[in-house]
């Protein structure tokens, strides 16, 4: 004997609440968070210690005055 069809209004709210989770879909690898690009007009700390980490004399651990003799 087949189950008779009720409507989702009539059932119990704990089968209409697994009927919606079932109908609602998975959204997989996206993550739904707005991203926004950073402005580059705004003063970044961590790039300004980057960049004065990175930057050493021009002929790096050489004592300048031994290469003008």
């Amino acid at each position: 004997m087949p189950k008779k069809y009720v409507s989702i209004s009539k059932q119990s709210k704990r089968n209409q609440k697994k009927y919606h989770a079932k109908q609602r879909g998975d959204w997989g690898n996206v993550i739904p968070i707005t991203r926004t690009k950073p402005s580059k007009k705004i003063y970044n700390r961590k790039k300004s210690k980057q960049a004065h980490q990175y930057k050493t004399e021009p002929f790096g651990f050489f004592n300048c005055s031994l290469l003008f003799v």
